[in-house]
């Protein structure tokens, strides 16, 4: 799927997603990875929803987000409880998606300069 034509100016934009990858700008990632408007964070060991937990929310506060969106890869699928009130409790906005509509919510939260963190979650290779 095909988000977006123009370059985006100030803020990284996601282009492409589909099953085992994001296109960012013009640049394929093929693996788990959180995503700023200023940079991208590729070490992200996450393999799937299921396996977040309190232990990852540090990660993710640290880029100090207002908002904190979650791709799970083509479906949508929660993480525990623990790790979404990891966020709730520091009155941090968090919304869990797939792929495709957590690449569109982050370049519209992006795009109005927001501080949004998304974690996208890929396949493994």
């Amino acid at each position: 799927m095909d988000l977006s034509l123009d370059q985006a100016e100030g803020y990284l934009l996601v282009r492409r997603v589909d099953a085992r990858s994001v296109t960012l700008l013009d640049r394929v990632v093929e693996h788990s990875f959180l995503l700023t408007p200023a940079g991208v964070t590729e070490a992200w060991p996450v393999a799937a929803a299921s396996n977040l937990g309190v232990d990852d929310v540090p990660a993710l506060l640290a880029l100090k987000p207002e908002v904190v969106i979650v791709g799970t890869g083509e479906r949508q699928v929660f993480p525990t409880a623990a790790f979404m009130a990891g966020f709730l409790r520091k009155g941090i906005g968090i919304e869990v998606m797939d792929n495709a509509a957590a690449a569109r919510t982050y370049n519209l939260l992006a795009g109005e300069d927001r501080q949004v963190v998304a974690g996208f979650i890929l396949p493994p290779a």
